[in-house]
């Protein structure tokens, strides 16, 4: 059975899949299952029943799947959405207070960095999941895999002047040509920071003072502005991940799209579960089944997301990569230094 739109979802502060919607209430000081308890009481939906997901996915992504999860399941899920490290550290207060179950979207190399947040569990789904992208302790869970490519507007760039490497896109001919997007809403930007930084081998503080120097200072605000700012002729070039692209082309968007020659990273983006989690054996099923081999199909067919399954034949218009060994660990080492120089050059510190 292929995955449907059903029920109905409100947007919000808070975004709820199905047709009740729950309120995270209380003050700091409540317990947390005396906070649940009140919740499933007011809107009659039994504790074992509930699922709260904060995620930084889009909408479009997050929707349809959590939809058919609660088709299934019966199972009503409390949604907070927003940018990868907006929800990380949502998620980290909502942990403390028992009230948060699942963290999902965002690259894993950002769950290496908040591990210390989450409860360790292994997808019932593990022996079809390519072990290459799976946490050495558990931590995380990844859910598709996201190769980086470049895109350019393809009626003020001819095929034959686009960029082809990392080289030269960074090229000063470039410079105040490129679209980026803001690090503090866009997992992605981090993910495309670190990618440059252990491809020429560099410290990823230097690499966003070269990002901030090609842009001109000029940076998006989210990463769902890199599409129609080249398209329309705004920047000329820009990174994005290749579902992105591969979904701005088939809407008619204005750009082509390149896959770096000299390589590129293709890091999943996550899910994991928090710890104190009010509905834990919930937020296991959820695991289980975005992992599954019918949602993975899902994904890469409407979404053009490759799957991390092994079982999955890729679409025929996924294009060859050429993949780095990008090393995680050393991505989440790295992040809050680099952060704190994004923050420096970009007039954001406390």
């Amino acid at each position: 059975m292929g995955i449907s739109v059903k029920g109905r979802i409100k947007k919000g502060f808070t975004l709820l899949a199905g047709a009740s919607m729950l309120l995270l209430s209380g003050c700091a000081n409540e317990d947390a299952a005396q906070s649940v308890k009140e919740i499933s009481d007011k809107y009659s939906v039994a504790e074992e029943n509930q699922l709260i997901v904060y995620t930084s996915h889009k909408e479009e992504v997050y929707l349809p799947i959590i939809q058919e999860f609660e088709n299934e399941t019966g199972i009503y899920v409390d949604i907070q959405a927003g940018g990868t490290q907006e929800m990380m550290q949502q998620a980290k207060s909502a942990s403390e207070k028992g009230k948060c179950d699942i963290m999902f979207g965002g690259g894993v190399e950002s769950y290496e960095a908040w591990k210390d947040i989450f409860e360790p569990y292994e997808s019932s789904e593990k022996e079809q999941l390519d072990e290459a992208f799976l946490s050495k302790d558990g931590c995380w869970t990844p859910f598709t895999e996201l190769p980086i490519v470049f895109v350019y507007n393809k009626k003020l760039v001819h095929s034959s002047m686009a960029p082809q490497t990392w080289d030269e896109l960074l090229d000063s001919k470039w410079q105040g040509k490129i679209a980026f997007a803001d690090m503090d809403n866009s997992g992605t930007s981090y993910t495309i920071v670190s990618t440059i930084a252990q491809m020429q081998g560099k410290e990823p503080s230097d690499v966003v003072e070269t990002i901030i120097h090609q842009t001109n200072g000029a940076i998006l605000k989210s990463s769902g502005d890199i599409i129609p700012d080249v398209s329309n002729g705004t920047s000329l070039v820009g990174i994005t991940l290749e579902e992105t692209a591969l979904k701005a082309i088939d809407r008619g968007y204005n750009i082509d799209m390149v896959y770096p020659k000299d390589g590129t990273s293709a890091v999943p983006d996550g899910c994991g579960i928090l710890k104190n989690a009010p509905h834990e054996e919930n937020a296991k099923r959820f695991i289980d089944f975005i992992t599954s081999s019918q949602v993975q199909g899902f994904a890469m067919n409407q979404f053009y997301r490759r799957p991390i399954r092994t079982d999955v034949e890729l679409r025929e218009d996924f294009g060859k990569l050429n993949i780095i060994d990008f090393d995680v660990a050393k991505s989440a080492e790295d992040e809050e230094a680099t952060f704190d120089r994004w923050h420096q050059l970009t007039g954001q510190e406390d």
